[in-house]
């Protein structure tokens, strides 16, 4: 075994359930039985050519059947670049409607992730067209300056948003470059999903953003769900869901390279994410 085939095998072991649908089922299978719905995310992005987007497409709609057969507690996590958003927007919008069709036919919940900063306007277009219909949330990311008028016009639409930190990078004039801006921002734009939501999902494995949240919840008694990345605090996400809703995000397949870098450039995440490396997970 090289050196390449023992980082995949951390990386695969530890932060991805693995290179196939079939791991991220049995990965989805194991948190539900601790009581942990599961996020379900098919790498890839910044997909260019045709074939591998309907092949993308065709992956999501065999995976939500999946869910449905086997009775699965999960929900999909796609990448708007992933349905061909880097050539262009009527593809990406028509690659989405088709998807989320088929997860209502499933009854499978459909997350939007956010991507970069260029694309976030086509982002919130593509799940603002959808929206109405029920069944599909976004991700905000607290890193960006422009994030508090979206979760201002995503919460007046009725949608549902999973806020995280943000593992993507910007210019200073649109971005907090700092782990204490962000987390700031974060804790700003979570006091606002507390005021203007109904429902959504607090994304972190901050303990303290966490323990605010709570202590939030106790006044606006929202639908709060809470949701951590596969294999970094664990331990704690069991003990979470013993009294909250928690989810855990799945994502599976071979292009796990991009996935995994940006975890481990993103500001102040970076000694967490080795600590879970060396420390038993227990779960």
């Amino acid at each position: 075994m090289d050196f390449n085939d023992i980082v995949e095998h951390i990386f695969a072991s530890r932060w991805i359930s693995g290179t196939t649908m079939e791991d991220a089922i049995k990965s989805s299978t194991h948190f539900n039985s601790l009581g942990i719905r599961t996020i379900i995310n098919y790498l890839g992005e910044d997909i260019t050519k045709q074939e591998m987007v309907d092949s993308t497409v065709d992956t999501y709609i065999r995976l939500m059947r999946y869910i449905k057969n086997y009775n699965i507690n999960a929900d999909i996590s796609v990448k708007p670049t992933q349905l061909g958003l880097s050539m262009s927007e009527q593809e990406a919008m028509g690659n989405y409607s088709k998807l989320v069709k088929n997860a209502r036919l499933s009854s499978v919940f459909v997350w939007l992730d956010m991507e970069g900063e260029p694309v976030v306007d086509s982002t919130i277009k593509m799940y603002l067209s959808e929206v109405q219909q029920g069944g599909v949330g976004i991700c905000l990311q607290a890193y960006l300056k422009r994030t508090e008028s979206d979760l201002q016009r995503i919460s007046k639409s009725g949608g549902i948003i999973r806020l995280v930190k943000g593992a993507y990078s910007s210019s200073k004039s649109k971005s907090f470059t700092t782990w204490g801006e962000v987390t700031r921002n974060y804790a700003k734009l979570m006091q606002m999903a507390y005021e203007q939501c109904t429902e959504f999902t607090i994304a972190t494995h901050d303990t303290e953003m966490i323990k605010r949240s709570i202590e939030l919840n106790k006044k606006y008694k929202r639908k709060v769900t809470y949701a951590m990345l596969k294999g970094i605090r664990n331990r704690l996400a069991v003990q979470l869901a013993k009294d909250n809703k928690m989810s855990i995000y799945v994502p599976f397949g071979e292009q796990w390279i991009s996935y995994s870098y940006r975890r481990l450039k993103e500001a102040g995440h970076l000694k967490l994410l080795l600590k879970s490396l060396f420390e038993k997970q227990g779960v």
